[in-house]
C-alpha cells in the first residue's frame, strides 16, 4: 500500500504543473476572452434595448402625430362642409331672390299687357260704336229712298 500511496504521491506531484497551467489558463481565459466578451455582449445588448426603446417611442410619437393629423382632418373636414353648407345657403337665396325679382317684372309685365289690352278693348268699342253708327246711316241710305229717310223728314 505504501508503493500506491507513493505512486499516487509521484502522480499528484507530477500533475500540480499541469493543474497549475489549467489554473492560469482559466485566469487567462477570464481576462482575455469572457470579460472582454461579456463587454461586447453586455454593450450589444443595451444598444438593442435601446434600439428597441427608440423604436418604441418612435412608434408612439408616430402614433401621437396621427391622431393629430386625424383630428386636424377631421376639423377641415368640417369646416369644408360647413362652407359649402353657407355656399350652398347663399345660392339658394340668390336664386330665391331673383325668381321673386323675375316673378316680380313678369306681373308687372302682364299687369301692363292687360291693361294695354284693355285700352285696346274700350278703343276698339269705341271705333265699333263710332262705326256701326256711320255704317247703320250708310246702310239706311243704300236701303231707303232718298225722301223716306228719317232724315229728311227732319
Amino acid at each position: 500500500m505504501d508503493e500506491i500511496l507513493n505512486q499516487l504521491g509521484g502522480l499528484v506531484l507530477g500533475s500540480v504543473p499541469t493543474m497549475v497551467l489549467f489554473v492560469l489558463l482559466i485566469v487567462a481565459y477570464g481576462f482575455l476572452v469572457r470579460r472582454p466578451l461579456d463587454r461586447v455582449l453586455a454593450e450589444r445588448r443595451a444598444r438593442t434595448s435601446g434600439a428597441v426603446e427608440q423604436a418604441r417611442g418612435a412608434i408612439t410619437e408616430a402614433e401621437a402625430k396621427t391622431a393629430d393629423y386625424e383630428d386636424k382632418l377631421r376639423r377641415a373636414k368640417a369646416e369644408i362642409f360647413g362652407a359649402r353648407e353657407q355656399l350652398l345657403k347663399q345660392w339658394a337665396s340668390e336664386r330665391d331672390q331673383a325668381l321673386g325679382e323675375a316673378r316680380s317684372a313678369t306681373m308687372e309685365k302682364v299687369q301692363a299687357a292687360k291693361a294695354e289690352i284693355d285700352q285696346s278693348v274700350v278703343l276698339a268699342r269705341r271705333q265699333i260704336e263710332g262705326m256701326s253708327a256711320e255704317l247703320s246711316e250708310q246702310i239706311m241710305r243704300a236701303v231707303m229712298p232718298a225722301g223716306t229717310r228719317p232724315e229728311a223728314a227732319h
